[in-house]
């Protein structure tokens, strides 16, 4: 079914607001949902709501929780999260970010003790709009077996690099995992089976059907070995940094709560918007069919905002009962 951005957005506030979300966290995090879902990303769109709503009803989700600087070293400030709504406390802890890196040329802010930030590249975004290059991460719950094993011990851990431009933003969202949970969601929703193999069955097969990978919790990491490498030196970087929980103590928890994030900021008033240029132009070649990272984002929010936004039909049911 297609709904307007603006009736999305509006029919998300108002269930945030008789849960007794502050009228500043209703908007926000009413305002990013239907974002992510305007730009196609439906996975962590409206498609994730009712598990964020869930969480807040049960108290995993401190809906009064408000982030809290603990500590400054130079250009890197430490955040304590208190369990808020994850999307209010990156967006919080990206706005200081870009602030460092407009003060100081960089900045960084660590955050402890915060909740699942839904689109990662959403930060990216945001820090791209104000002219600064955008780096940000995040750990997760355990949901992908390192290299070599059968045993989910690494978080698909996701990275997020956006470099301003004027003709549209370069942002680059990856999960560790060739697909993130959301996206194998999104596919077994539609009943369609995955572009290429994106996980193990139950019989150690590499297979392309969501359900399976689901079912077995054995996504296949990006770039095999490499992917697992990279996922692991993220959850390192997190936690290490922000003193907060790692992959093994946010999955004994039971729930993906209490998660480790670092945002960087880069002021980009230097970066020479002609080397951009040249490396997108000489990327693309001639092959019409090659994107550049974000591009595609871009496309789907016009189309989105025009058209209106393509909800499934199971999701919105449940919404509408929220």
């Amino acid at each position: 079914m297609l709904i307007s951005y603006e009736e999305l957005k509006t029919k998300l506030e108002n269930i945030l607001r008789r849960l007794e979300f502050s009228e500043q966290k209703a908007e926000l995090c009413s305002k990013i949902f239907a974002d992510n879902s305007r730009d196609g990303v439906h996975s962590h769109g409206v498609n994730r709501f009712p598990v964020f709503i869930e969480y807040a009803k049960q108290g995993i989700i401190n809906i009064h929780g408000e982030p809290k600087m603990i500590e400054r070293e130079g250009v890197i400030e430490h955040w304590e999260g208190n369990l808020g709504p994850g999307i209010y406390n990156a967006t919080l802890a990206m706005k200081r970010a870009i602030k460092l890196g407009k003060e100081n040329n960089i900045g960084c802010v660590t955050l402890r003790n915060t909740n699942h930030w839904m689109r990662g590249g959403t930060y990216g975004w945001q820090a791209a709009e104000e002219g600064c290059i955008g780096i940000c991460a995040t750990n997760t719950i355990a949901n992908m077996p390192a290299w070599g094993s059968k045993e989910p011990r690494l978080g698909n851990n996701p990275l997020i690099i956006a470099i301003p431009r004027k003709k549209g933003h370069i942002v680059l969202d990856m999960a560790m995992s060739q697909f993130s949970y959301g996206k194998l969601q999104e596919y077994e929703l539609a009943g369609k089976d995955l572009p290429v193999p994106g996980g193990y069955d139950e019989f150690d097969v590499l297979t392309n059907v969501p359900g399976k990978i689901r079912q077995s919790q054995r996504t296949l990491p990006i770039g095999y070995w490499k992917g697992s490498g990279l996922s692991l030196m993220i959850d390192l970087l997190v936690a290490g940094l922000s003193g907060g929980k790692t992959v093994a103590e946010i999955t004994n928890s039971g729930k993906e709560f209490g998660l480790s994030q670092i945002f960087i900021c880069i002021d980009a008033k230097n970066v020479s918007k002609s080397i951009i240029e040249n490396i997108i132009l000489f990327t693309k070649g001639k092959d019409i069919s090659v994107r550049y990272p974000g591009e595609q984002v871009l496309a789907s929010r016009t189309k989105s905002l025009k058209e209106g936004i393509t909800i499934n039909d199971k999701i919105w049911e449940e919404v509408e009962r929220l």
